[in-house]
């Protein structure tokens, strides 16, 4: 066992040959190297894709789950008077009462979903121009050039 001189970086534990110093304080060599726009791992949002998902949601998935929600009505109702006063009957009203809160909460749950997407696709551009315009308005001595 030796004494550690002043200054002297930590043993490589790791035999990588950098120190822990360098480890915690250095630039990873993977993002030390020019990548392809769009390679890095940063938060990325394309707000057409989510317009469109929205629009997804709102002309095909709630107006056609609605259709399927709606489709066991006429049959349903018709067997649950078929079989009233029998315990099929009363077991028929509670699947139907079940299923039509089901198709009520997917409803609730595909507006959200439609509602958050648009809501994201506007925030993150207006949250990019605000800070832009921000950086942008702080004064600068490169900015005289």
């Amino acid at each position: 066992m030796g004494l550690k001189q002043a200054g002297a970086e930590p043993a490589d534990r790791y035999g990588d040959g950098a120190s822990a110093a360098m480890r915690l304080n250095g630039i990873p060599e993977e993002d030390r190297a020019p990548r392809a726009q769009g390679s890095r791992p940063d938060l990325a949002s394309a707000p057409a894709q989510k317009r469109a998902a929205a629009n997804t949601i709102a002309t095909e998935l709630q107006p056609n789950t609605k259709k399927a929600g709606n489709r066991p009505d006429e049959s349903m109702t018709a067997a649950m008077s078929v079989f009233s006063g029998w315990a099929t009957g009363t077991g028929l009203k509670t699947v139907h009462t079940t299923w039509e809160s089901q198709v009520k909460t997917l409803l609730g749950r595909l507006d959200t979903e439609k509602g958050a997407l648009s809501s994201a696709a506007n925030i993150f551009v207006t949250t990019d121009i605000e800070r832009g315009n921000s950086l942008r308005s702080i004064p600068s001595s490169l900015n005289s050039y």
